[in-house]
Formats: C-alpha cells, sequence, structure tokens
C-alpha cells in the first residue's frame, strides 16, 4: 500500500484542516495509507519521509526551518512525489526559494482578490494526465505566480480580467496546473483551491486525484531506475535572507 503524508497549517483563511480532510479522502479512496499532521515538525524524520510515496503540504506562508525543507527536498529528488494547490504549497514559506525552487512557482498577486469568474482552458500536449477533464468556469481567486520555465504545463487562465498595472502587458495565459521533476521526484501542483468549496469541484477534486496518483507513481519508478544517479541538493541555509 502507497504512503501518503498531508501537513497542513500556516493561515486559516485557505481552510487547510478542511482541505486536508478531502485530500485524506480521495487518497483512502485510492487505497493509500495516510498520515495527516498539522505540524511542520512531521518533516523532520528525514529517514521517514524517504520510505513514503507522496508529501502533500498544505501550508500557506508562515516560516519553516532550512533542515525540514532540506528533508523533503531529498526526499522528493530519492522518487517521493509531491502534489499539492493554491497557496499551501506555492505560496508557503516566501522567504525560502530552495522552496520555491522545488515547488516550480510562487504565488505574487490575485487582481480582484476572490470571486472573480474565469476560465480554466486545459492545455493539451504531451502528457495524457488531465486529458480527461474539460475546460471549466470557476468563480474564486485568479492566481498570478512567477513560474519555472522547466515545468510542463497542464492547464492556463487568461489575464487580465481584473484591470491593474499589469493590464498594460495585455493577454497572457497564466498556468495552473504543471509538473515538473526534482531528481528522481514527480511534482504536481494546482493553483486553485482557496477554499474548500473549490477543492471539492469535481474537475478540482479529479485533477488532484490524478495528481496524486502520478506523482506517487514516480517512487517505484525510480526504484526500478537502479542507472539514476542524483546528487541531493540541500540548498543554502548559511546565506538564506
Amino acid at each position: 500500500m502507497s504512503k501518503a503524508l498531508i501537513v497542513w497549517g500556516g493561515w486559516d483563511g485557505h481552510e487547510p484542516e478542511q482541505v486536508a480532510a478531502i485530500f485524506e479522502r480521495i487518497l483512502k479512496e485510492e487505497q493509500f495509507e495516510v498520515e495527516v499532521s498539522d505540524t511542520l515538525e512531521a518533516y523532520a524524520d528525514a529517514e521517514k519521509l524517504l520510505g513514503l510515496d507522496l508529501i502533500v503540504p498544505l501550508w500557506t506562508m508562515g516560516q519553516i526551518e532550512q533542515e525540514l525543507v532540506n528533508n523533503v527536498s531529498a526526499a522528493v529528488q530519492s522518487g517521493v512525489g509531491l502534489a499539492g494547490l493554491h497557496g499551501g504549497m506555492c505560496d508557503a514559506f516566501r522567504n525560502n526559494v530552495d522552496w520555491q525552487f522545488m515547488t516550480g512557482g510562487q504565488w505574487v498577486a490575485h487582481p480582484g482578490n476572490d470571486g472573480v469568474e474565469y476560465t480554466i482552458n486545459m492545455k493539451r500536449g504531451s502528457s495524457p494526465l488531465l486529458d480527461h477533464i474539460e475546460d471549466f468556469q470557476v468563480k474564486t481567486e485568479q492566481y498570478y505566480l512567477h513560474v519555472d520555465p522547466a515545468v510542463e504545463v497542464l492547464a492556463t487562465t487568461r489575464f487580465p480580467i481584473v484591470d491593474g498595472p499589469h493590464a498594460a502587458n495585455g493577454p497572457v495565459d497564466m498556468p495552473v496546473v504543471w509538473t515538473k521533476r526534482w531528481g528522481a521526484g514527480r511534482v504536481f501542483y494546482n493553483s486553485l483551491g482557496h477554499h474548500a468549496d473549490i477543492v471539492e469541484m469535481k474537475q478540482v477534486t479529479e485533477m488532484m486525484r490524478s495528481g496524486f496518483k502520478w506523482t506517487s507513481a514516480g517512487k517505484q519508478l525510480a526504484k526500478q531506475n537502479k542507472d539514476t544517479k542524483t546528487e541531493v541538493y540541500t540548498g543554502m541555509a548559511d546565506n538564506q535572507t
């Protein structure tokens, strides 16, 4: 049975406890053994993390010790999957660039705040991961992110909808869902999920279900590929600001 760890906390406005319960339900439906923790100390046992198949971060903003980031990074580099959404993964630990490098992006704005109506445009490309999901409408925060150019984009949204200084740049297709690699590990991110009701939308639930399964499957593939040699990157804790 695959093992997953959900770690929730940080800003309560994103309803992390409720979202953690939704994720726990999805994972158990997929026959995962699930541990749920509300403390970042869940990342303190490096050996335990290496024994997982999937890590699901749900922690918006806050601070984290560099050693804990290093432990998560090492686990993912070894093949453990990393999958999350909204601010719980890509607006976590704003001062930690190693976390941002690993996850593939960082939130910078949501013009119009909550209640913006926009379209999620599914992108058909080399990955069939979300081919079963069609374009759909949402009414929630529209995330503007700074994104790693190495990611594979699976869904986008068009900016601007709400006026602001960014509108002077003209139309921009912003990534909403992406995947990337971190060593032997797979990473999946979905910028939707401001509140639990958005996570409960069928399309969002199914995107996360697919992301959980895809990222966790990378662990077994990493074990099978004995020729893969990845140097574990531990970051630059001594000089981090």
